[in-house]
C-alpha cells in the first residue's frame, strides 16, 4: 500500500478521530482553549487540490519548506479523489537554486508561470529582491493565507503586509525583527501567530507546527492528526502555539560566557568580532551581527538612541 492509499483509507475510516482522542490528545489545558481553526476557518474547494506555492531563493532553509512540504503532501480528507494540496516551488527565475546545505532545486515555475496559489510558503531564504516582494503582494491579494517561517518573516514584513500586525520569527532574530520593523508587534516565545489571511512561525520546525495547524484550519481537528500520526510527529505545538514559551524570555550576556547582543548566541571569545561601547567590550557571532550593532548600539541593548561614539576592534 502507498502513502496516498493510506492517507485515503485513514481519512474514510476516521483514523484521525480515534487519535485525537487517544494517542496525540493535547494537554487539557490546550483542548479547553479556544480555537484558532474554529475562528479562522479556511474553505476548502468542493473538489481539486488546493495550491501551495514554496517560494525559494539561494540560501532558502531546508527545513523550513520541506517540513511544511511534507505535512502538506501527506493530508487525506474523506470524500475526496485527489490530494487535498497541489504543491510547487516557485523562484523569480528558472535557474536552479542552491538551498541550505547546498542541495540544489530546480525551481518547479517563475513568477510568470506560477499558478494562483491559495497558500503562500516563505522560508528563511537570502535577501528579496523588489520582483520578489512584488510577487509576494501581488499573490497574497487573492491566496487564502501567506506565511512565513522563520527568518522569511523578514522578507514578508519587507512587503509591508505586516505592518500593524502580530508576528514572530526565529528566537535568535527577535532583537533584529524588531530594530528593523518597528511597526510590527513582535510575539517572542511561541510557535506560530495566526492572523487571519496571513500568518508567521518561529524557527526551523515550527513551520510543520503551523503547516498542521494550517490544514486544521482547512480540514479539521481530526484530518491534521491523521497527518501528524502519519508523519509520526508527536510534538503538539500545532494545538498549543503557546508551547515555544522557553524562548520568551531572553538569556543573558555574561563576561564568562558572552553572548552576541544582536541575536543571543553563543560566542567564542577567542574569534568572535568585537566592538567597544560605553566602556564594554561586546562580542558578535558573525561580522554582519558586530555591524548591525555599530551602527546603533543603543537600540540592540534596550533603547532606540542615536548611536553615541564607541570604537570597532
Amino acid at each position: 500500500m502507498n502513502r496516498r492509499d493510506w492517507l485515503q483509507m485513514s481519512a474514510a475510516l476516521g483514523i484521525g478521530a480515534s487519535l485525537s482522542r487517544t494517542t496525540v490528545a493535547a494537554p487539557a489545558a490546550a483542548a479547553n482553549a479556544p480555537s484558532a481553526a474554529v475562528a479562522n476557518p479556511l474553505r476548502a474547494p468542493a473538489d481539486g487540490a488546493i495550491p501551495v506555492a514554496f517560494l525559494i531563493s539561494e540560501g532558502a532553509v531546508l527545513i523550513d519548506f520541506v517540513g511544511p512540504w511534507e505535512v502538506f503532501g501527506s493530508v487525506a480528507s474523506p470524500g475526496r479523489n485527489s490530494p487535498a494540496f497541489r504543491l510547487y516551488t516557485v523562484a523569480e527565475n528558472a535557474a536552479p537554486v542552491r538551498a541550505g546545505g547546498g542541495m540544489v532545486i530546480t525551481p518547479n515555475h517563475t513568477f510568470a508561470s506560477a499558478p494562483a496559489p491559495k497558500v503562500i510558503v516563505i522560508p528563511a531564504q537570502s535577501r528579496p529582491t523588489e520582483a520578489v516582494l512584488a510577487w509576494v503582494r501581488k499573490a497574497a491579494q487573492t491566496a487564502d493565507l501567506t506565511m512565513s517561517v522563520c527568518t522569511g518573516a523578514f522578507l514578508l514584513a519587507r512587503t509591508g503586509l505586516l505592518s500593524g500586525k502580530e508576528a514572530t520569527t526565529f528566537h535568535g532574530a527577535y532583537k533584529e525583527f524588531a530594530v528593523t520593523f518597528p511597526d510590527v508587534r513582535l510575539r517572542r516565545g511561541v510557535r506560530f501567530v495566526d492572523q487571519g489571511n496571513l500568518a508567521s512561525a518561529g524557527g526551523l520546525s515550527s513551520g510543520i507546527d503551523l503547516a498542521l495547524h494550517v490544514v486544521e484550519r482547512y480540514f479539521g481537528r481530526d484530518t491534521a492528526t491523521a497527518a501528524a500520526y502519519y508523519l509520526e510527529y508527536q510534538g503538539q505545538g500545532w494545538t498549543d502555539p503557546n508551547s515555544n514559551s522557553v524562548y520568551a524570555h531572553e538569556r543573558q550576556s555574561t563576561d564568562a560566557q558572552p553572548l552576541c547582543p544582536v541575536c543571543n548566541m553563543d560566542v567564542d571569545l577567542a574569534t568572535a568580532p568585537k566592538s567597544n561601547y560605553s566602556g564594554k567590550t561586546y562580542y558578535f557571532c558573525m561580522d554582519s551581527h558586530k555591524a548591525l550593532f555599530d551602527a546603533n548600539p543603543g537600540q540592540f541593548l534596550g533603547a532606540v538612541t542615536p548611536a553615541r561614539s564607541h570604537t570597532m576592534a
